[in-house]
């Protein structure tokens, strides 16, 4: 199968969805891989490291399309890119479809094969092409959430660890996932007092387990979060339903009970985000203000660390890659219904449930 990996275009993103080490995976197992020159500049790959390992370097992304059969990304296609999609082309990249219509109605018109990374299950239920970067974002949101508790950066002016005599930061964790998780052993390691909160009672107490003495867990239900949000100095949000919009746990009303400076670190936002008063945000102009409470709602936050967050990627999406463009879409979803559940669009229909209630379409 040939192979292409356009340049990212998203705002500060610097990831590329395939490194050159993965080429050569491609490569050695008989494909042909095209990439647009300049795609991996941002984590310091050159040309000639694509070319070293098999790979032919084209001069634009519309070359790119034109070529390919399989269009490897790390970020949604953007309206120029979706412009390029055609009938025959499979995507494999980040979609969160549920908190973009137009993007969606883009693929549908397109009548490409849309496989979405975050929607890709394995056998144990969780999410394998979503996690890294789970993983990567739940550090960040502890990194991030600190810098702008300080005041200069408008934030309360607080240490988020304490120092003896003064008493810590309160941290507020919404979602015990694998974002929650990482956030928490972040936090944790910072000394901040961390509480992690969720619906999950079986979950609650492995992280009660995993962590012993260093949180503290809460059942989530409205009265505990709204306690938590008036009582942290940082609160993030880490919810996730597969495929789905992230549910508003945090409304405006709580908002206002916040202490002036306190900071929200959404990382559910390119699901639609888990506080009522969030919007997506980029690295360009990261953070606004309302009701004197600091939201960070970046779209695309491990493209602040892209050169890690390419690496971790790669290690989870090369496997489905690989039998992606050996046995072709519909074989390999056919060999393996965790690889099908990736499936969001194709044939111009909707074809994961939970997307399509989240858009109020048809699921076909």
């Amino acid at each position: 199968m040939r192979v292409g990996v356009p340049k990212e275009i998203k705002n500060h993103e610097y990831r590329v969805g395939l490194t050159p080490s993965s080429v050569a995976e491609l490569v050695a197992a008989g494909h042909e891989v095209v990439v647009e020159t300049q795609a991996g500049k941002g984590i310091d790959f050159e040309d000639q490291d694509y070319v070293d390992v098999g790979a032919r370097i084209l001069p634009n992304a519309a070359a790119v399309f034109e070529t390919a059969e399989m269009i490897v990304k790390v970020k949604e296609p953007q309206p120029q890119e979706i412009a390029m999609l055609r009938p025959h082309h499979l995507l494999y990249t980040y979609l969160h479809l549920a908190a973009d219509k137009p993007q969606a109605e883009g693929l549908m018109k397109s009548g490409a094969t849309c496989i979405a990374y975050e929607t890709v299950t394995s056998a144990r239920g969780g999410l394998p092409l979503l996690k890294p970067m789970s993983e990567v974002a739940g550090r960040m949101s502890v990194q991030v959430g600190a810098h702008y508790l300080e005041k200069e950066q408008g934030g309360r002016g607080v240490l988020l660890g304490g120092v003896p005599g003064v008493a810590p930061a309160k941290v507020a964790i919404l979602g015990g996932g694998i974002a929650g998780v990482n956030a928490a052993q972040m936090a944790v390691g910072m000394r901040a007092d961390v509480t992690i909160y969720d619906i999950n009672n079986d979950r609650l107490a492995e992280l009660d387990m995993f962590f012993s003495s260093q949180i503290k867990t809460a059942y989530a239900s409205k009265a505990a979060i709204a306690a938590a949000v008036r009582n942290a100095h940082l609160v993030i949000g880490a919810v996730l339903i597969p495929g789905a919009a992230a549910p508003k746990l945090v409304t405006r009303e709580m908002l206002r009970t916040m202490k002036r400076g306190s900071v929200l670190v959404d990382i559910a936002i390119d699901q639609g985000g888990c506080f009522e008063t969030s919007h997506a945000t980029t690295h360009d102009d990261p953070v606004f203000e309302i009701d004197g409470v600091i939201h960070y709602c970046v779209a695309n936050m491990p493209g602040a660390v892209a050169r890690t967050s390419a690496f971790a990627l790669n290690n989870a999406t090369l496997t489905y890659a690989l039998r992606l463009a050996s046995l072709g879409a519909e074989a390999a979803m056919a060999s393996d219904p965790h690889l099908a559940a990736g499936l969001n669009v194709s044939g111009g229909k909707i074809r994961h449930q939970a997307v399509a209630d989240a858009l109020g379409l048809p699921m076909n």
